[in-house]
């Protein structure tokens, strides 16, 4: 499945097999890969990922860093650390708008054209999906009303019914 407006895209599928400039990775603060959608992109990236990781460091919640994409077919990806939710009292809603915006930024930075992010926080982390829907897209609609680049923003969601919330919002 595949909705679009603008210049945001929503697609069902596999992050890891998406062709774009930079793959924003739902990462843990220690970038040293995990479950989800952290575990997929460490696997398909290979072993390089992983050791670069290393030598960047932790990433605090809400912030972002970039590596490169290995054996995915991007050049690059962008590792940002999404807030584990509790009821929404607690800043969350403004560290995951952070990590959306932080990620744009490095992407702009390093002229990505085009850019795949997965559900940030929506996983383990148990961010209710419509929500990070809305603060996703409210992000990113934001971000690229002032912005050239990204020219492409990509929101792939693995499950149909992530995808339904997602395109309930867009």
């Amino acid at each position: 499945m595949t909705a679009t407006t603008e210049r945001i895209k929503l697609v069902q599928g596999d992050i890891t097999k998406c062709a774009v400039d930079a793959i924003v990775n739902a990462a843990n603060e220690s970038l040293l890969g995990g479950g989800g959608v952290d575990g997929a992109i460490h696997r398909a990236a290979g072993p390089q990922l992983l050791a670069e990781c290393r030598a960047l460091g932790d990433c605090r919640t809400g912030q972002a860093k970039i590596t490169q994409a290995y054996s995915l077919p991007a050049k690059y990806v962008i590792h940002t650390v999404g807030p584990v939710y509790h009821g929404g009292a607690k800043g969350e809603a403004k560290l995951l708008a952070s990590c959306y915006r932080q990620s744009l930024e490095l992407a702009r930075a390093h002229e990505c054209r085009t850019v795949a992010f997965p559900a940030i926080s929506c996983g383990v982390y148990g961010y209710p999906i419509a929500d990070a829907a809305q603060i996703a897209i409210g992000t990113i609609r934001e971000f690229l009303a002032d912005n050239g680049l990204p020219e492409r923003v990509l929101l792939v969601l693995f499950s149909a019914s992530d995808f339904d919330a997602y395109a309930a919002e867009l």
